[in-house]
């Protein structure tokens, strides 16, 4: 019950699509939208994969543990059917870059693919991992530091800013909902005059 009306309330959640190599080369891919920047010194990410409905791991938490590397693909509208078809819960021996389509590139600084076509690809190092609560996971938040990011041309603006309608990134809602940042409802908000925090 408690995941149902949270899920529908807090949102939109932005989607990490996340992609990880285990200790003997198999790739994976898999979404989660329990994820947010955390601080830009040193450029800090979370995600918070839950664990699976038997209690054990997933895959990527399992990766992540094993080589301390992932990347966190952004999902552009354009991209939402393959982010879905990786939802499903594969075997471990199964990549979903391979079993969905997805296409690859090679990574700069990390020995992890990053997803082919997406705007934004933040290669990362594991800073930390903790299972939650610690007497009987439900989840594991992992914290991981950004040692590299991709950027596509194609979502920058004349001035060379990223430019929101470019991007048009997918966001989870509840249930079956999805949202997208490309809307014509968004709206620019100045900060109060003086403000310096």
């Amino acid at each position: 019950m408690a995941y149902f009306w949270m899920a529908s309330t807090i949102t939109p959640r932005p989607v990490a699509w996340v992609s990880t190599r285990s200790r003997d080369g198999r790739t994976n891919l898999a979404p989660f939208s329990f994820f947010q920047m955390i601080t830009p010194s040193p450029p800090t990410l979370m995600f918070s994969p839950l664990v699976n409905s038997n209690g054990s791991m997933k895959d990527t938490v399992r990766n992540i543990k094993e080589t301390g590397e992932f990347v966190v693909n952004l999902v552009s509208h354009d991209l939402v059917k393959l982010m879905n078809d990786t939802s499903f819960g594969y075997d471990a021996e199964v990549s979903e870059f391979e079993q969905c389509g997805v296409g690859a590139l090679p990574s700069t600084k990390i020995n992890v693919p990053r997803v082919d076509g997406t705007p934004v690809s933040f290669e990362c190092k594991l800073s930390q991992i903790m299972p939650y609560p610690a007497h009987a996971p439900s989840c594991y938040v992992i914290f991981g530091e950004v040692v590299a990011a991709h950027i596509d041309d194609a979502i920058l603006g004349d001035d060379q800013q990223i430019d929101p309608m470019k991007l048009d990134l997918i966001s989870r809602m509840g249930a079956d909902w999805y949202g997208r940042t490309k809307a014509t409802e968004n709206f620019t908000l100045a900060r109060p005059t003086g403000w310096a925090r």
